[in-house]
């Protein structure tokens, strides 16, 4: 197991998640592909195919259940949910640029968006949170595409 994994897996005791085989695989494999977005659809196959016996409504609360600890983020894409592991424990408040030709993920650390000009115009309303993120090609399918 290696250091990314400990992370989420220490989030998941001090939230009070047992720590079975089928969370520390799913823990597992979604820190293997942390650079980029992931259909639930694949991940429930993957975890299928190691535990024949899980249902899909376990992985999919699962999956639920490390968004709201802060271990995966969520994307949609084509009205497909995808998932992805926390790439920034520290800094969970961020954006993201996504390649829409390899699907590769960075973090963008500045928050471009000043929240007071949306609350004036929402008077009596509470914002929660918002979701920001660029999409177009890395330098390296750029630079490929040229």
């Amino acid at each position: 197991m290696n250091v990314d994994t400990t992370h989420a897996l220490t989030i998941l005791q001090t939230s009070h998640y047992k720590l079975t085989k089928q969370r520390k695989s799913l823990v597992d494999y979604l820190a293997q592909h942390k650079d980029r977005y992931t259909d639930i659809t694949t991940v429930d196959s993957y975890l299928r195919q190691l535990y024949p016996g899980v249902s899909h409504n376990t992985i999919y609360r699962n999956l639920k259940e490390f968004e709201e600890v802060g271990i995966v983020e969520t994307h949609v894409k084509n009205d497909q949910m995808q998932v992805k592991y926390q790439c920034d424990y520290a800094n969970q408040h961020h954006h993201h640029f996504v390649c829409q030709n390899c699907g590769r993920v960075t973090e963008i650390e500045m928050c471009p968006i000043d929240m007071s000009f949306f609350e004036s115009q929402l008077p009596g309303a509470q914002i929660t949170g918002h979701r920001f993120e660029l999409v177009g090609l890395c330098a390296e399918c750029q630079k490929n595409s040229d």
